[in-house]
């Protein structure tokens, strides 16, 4: 770890971490450089919505910061994700931070690459789309965009957390720790992997 390298929360060195998925590594196109996760070195993962009106610019949003963004999203137990967003984001940094803690101490690993290895294993590569076709509707498999796949394993995993903290006094901060711990080792009793394998079954027999 280079001495100057800047540390997420002062804390963890995201500078070695390698993205192992070939369809979401960082790949240079003409000018442009496309990335699905951001790693780029920062303290503080806030970026102010610098990119929030230009198209694709989401990819370089940090990992942290669009994990602290899905769990901001307003939610009743039954209807999880309706747009509307808390605006706490200081609070969602705060439970990431410490959900950090707890993975280092239950694995003895870097988080933040904990946290990656959970995106790329709750990433679907296969969706269905609805054609309508002489009137008729058919369901066909297509191929998922990166940053998609990216922003819908975030979904499953905050989706999945909120889920199961409702009404529930055990600490959201375990909850996230114990449930990026299972998807990062791709356990199918991880609930974002298994909303992952039951998309890409459907997706399967729609082709």
């Amino acid at each position: 770890m280079a001495e100057n390298n800047l540390l997420l929360f002062r804390k963890w060195d995201t500078s070695e971490i390698e993205i192992k998925d070939l369809g979401l590594q960082t790949h240079v196109v003409g000018d442009k450089t496309l990335s699905a996760i951001s790693l780029k070195p920062l303290i503080y993962p806030i970026d102010y919505g610098r990119s929030a009106l230009k198209r694709f610019n989401k990819g370089d949003v940090h990992i942290v910061e669009r994990l602290a963004n899905k769990l901001m999203h307003f939610g009743k137990k039954y209807a999880k994700n309706t747009g509307r967003q808390g605006g706490k984001k200081q609070h969602s940094l705060n439970i990431i931070k410490l959900a950090f803690d707890i993975i280092n101490l239950k694995t003895g690993q870097n988080p933040v690459e904990v946290l990656v290895r959970a995106v790329e294993n709750s990433a679907p590569n296969e969706d269905t789309t609805r054609i309508v076709y002489g009137g008729t509707v058919y369901h066909v498999s297509v191929d998922v965009a990166p940053i998609r796949r990216v922003d819908l394993a975030l979904r499953f995993i905050a989706d999945a957390i909120k889920e199961a903290t409702f009404s529930n006094p055990k600490p959201i901060e375990e909850y996230i720790a114990e449930h990026l711990i299972l998807a990062a080792n791709n356990d199918p009793a991880a609930p974002s992997v298994k909303k992952k394998n039951e998309l890409e079954r459907v997706a399967q027999a729609s082709r």
